[in-house]
């Protein structure tokens, strides 16, 4: 499915020593060359073609100017944009030759369905780049772009500081049991004795089971922009948390003093010492389980867990039942194996009225809101936009996905009257 509208340009906490592209602040807007001008070039160079799928730019009118005075833009409506008349007009090539593919927002533009082989088959030759909104790149296949010649670049980066703020409050929750203690509270509103039994009950018993932050391990699944920011948030000196983390690639010296972070060669060794695990991880390509029943195992017992990344990275039933034996006392969930729809048994372990044996309220349940924020959305927009405007003229993309698969030389674009 579409991932709802939420995950985030860079936010206003830097983070040095991250991944140099995906890091570094946007670049300036493209210029022409002096003396000419965009109606001068359209002239003398037919403009490249950018087809916009989705709602119209809203937040960023002066980079939107810019870049439709560089680019034709082809924007085609919602009958056109649903799957059989999306193949249709693209065998017929309804839009021409276009060099780009700009989706700015995540509620609109995903009508055509997954970005498979089907429809990367149908793409002109002279496309170079595909722009998007959001950090998940599970509905299109990375791999047929770049065998395509076809650069993906996503806007994680904007979404960094919104996903890493909001999985703050959810790992506070799973050692303050934010559910229990709010869902008792709200229904305290009937006077009735069963809900002052509630209230009552989560007062006296919350505190038992609650503890601080400080001097818990955290465990983060991947160390990218959201898990250094949730690293330095969480950290010391603010939270002192002790942190570790695994990644598929080990991060710098540099980085891992910065952070005092500890890295894991193996994703087991992490979860043996990890206090709460977030997952911060990309899913693959292919949609794999990254926490299968077997490394659910590895966690220790009574220990936390939070997902903020992709819901096909956990097997839910798994988790469900390490959850119902009271292995993981509680959770965080932002995403799920089958959004939009939640697991009656995680609805039930959510509830603050006790259904098991171990106390209620155990696990917070959120409808995919971890990246979404106005600032995310003024960030999807302007980066996916600079991305295009960056690869057209022969620069490097600032936050692409796929260069590995990538098979054909870049080509330039000449914009301007200079080499």
């Amino acid at each position: 499915m579409a991932e709802p509208t939420n995950t985030p340009m860079p936010g206003s906490t830097p983070i040095p020593g991250s991944t140099p592209r995906s890091a570094s602040p946007a670049p300036p807007l493209p210029s022409f060359a002096q003396g000419s001008s965009a109606n001068g070039l359209a002239q003398r160079f037919a403009r490249p073609i950018v087809l916009h799928i989705g709602d119209p730019v809203r937040f960023n009118p002066m980079t939107y100017a810019s870049f439709s005075d560089m680019f034709q833009v082809v924007r085609p409506e919602v009958e056109e944009r649903k799957r059989p008349e999306f193949i249709r007009a693209l065998r017929e090539e309804r839009w021409g030759q276009f060099s780009a593919i700009f989706r700015p927002f995540w509620g609109t533009g995903g009508e055509m369905g997954k970005w498979d082989r089907e429809l990367i088959d149908l793409l002109p030759d002279s496309c170079r780049v595909f722009a998007s909104a959001g950090a998940g790149f599970d509905w299109v296949d990375t791999k047929a772009l770049g065998e395509k010649g076809i650069i993906y670049c996503n806007s994680g980066l904007a979404a960094a500081e919104a996903v890493a703020d909001f999985a703050v409050a959810m790992v506070i929750s799973t050692f303050r049991h934010l559910p229990w203690c709010m869902g008792a509270a709200n229904m305290a509103r009937d006077s009735t004795g069963g809900t002052d039994l509630l209230f009552n009950t989560c007062h006296t018993q919350a505190t038992s089971a609650s503890h601080n932050l400080r001097h818990h391990t955290l465990g983060l699944i991947g160390l990218g922009n959201i898990g250094q920011q949730l690293a330095n948030k969480l950290g010391c000196p603010a939270f002192g948390m002790q942190i570790h983390y695994y990644d598929v690639v080990r991060k710098s010296t540099e980085v891992e003093t910065r952070l005092g972070a500890t890295f894991h060669e193996t994703l087991p060794s992490l979860l043996h010492v990890s206090d709460c695990v977030v997952v911060c991880a990309p899913a693959g390509r292919h949609g794999e389980p990254l926490m299968t029943k077997e490394m659910l195992g590895h966690m220790k017992e009574g220990s936390r867990f939070v997902n903020i990344a992709r819901g096909s990275l956990v097997d839910e039933e798994a988790l469900i039942q390490a959850l119902e034996k009271g292995r993981i006392s509680t959770a965080a969930l932002d995403v799920y194996s089958h959004e939009p729809k939640i697991s009656p048994r995680l609805l039930d372990l959510a509830s603050p009225s006790p259904t098991t044996e171990v106390h209620p309220g155990r696990v917070m349940l959120t409808c995919h809101n971890a990246g979404g924020t106005v600032e995310t959305h003024v960030g999807f927009e302007e980066l996916s936009m600079r991305n295009i405007m960056a690869v057209l003229r022969g620069e490097e993309a600032i936050t692409p996905v796929n260069l590995q698969y990538l098979k054909r030389p870049e080509k330039r674009l000449e914009l301007t009257d200079e080499d």
